[in-house]
């Protein structure tokens, strides 16, 4: 089945940037839409930002501008490139298959402190 694992995450502080990778394995990477999601506590994940498989990306409003989603397909990854990150951004952040999501990975945590 397809696993994911994100990475990148870690604590910045406001207006600082990061860049997310997820990873999937045992899956036909380029032949599928990705999206960008988090989870804040107390919160439901919520979708931040999507990649076709053409490469053409959408994004919700609270992130567009500062946070940018892209794709290498030789290495079946998916980046989230954050910047002018913000306390509101700290979060759980995950990616997945979409449509068609598969099992969550473990997430990686962003976290927005000064």
């Amino acid at each position: 089945q397809v696993q994911l694992v994100e990475s990148g995450g870690g604590l910045v502080q406001p207006g600082g940037s990061l860049r997310l990778s997820c990873v999937a394995s045992r899956t036909v990477f380029s032949l599928d839409a990705w999206s960008w999601y988090r989870q804040a506590p107390g919160k439901q994940r919520e979708l931040l930002a999507g990649i076709t498989r053409d490469g053409i990306s959408n994004y919700i409003d609270s992130v567009k501008g500062r946070f940018t989603i892209s794709r290498d397909n030789p290495n079946n990854t998916v980046y989230l490139q954050m910047n002018s990150l913000k306390p509101e951004d700290t979060a759980v952040y995950y990616c997945n298959r979409n449509p068609f999501p598969v099992a969550w990975g473990p997430g990686t945590q962003v976290t927005v402190s000064s």
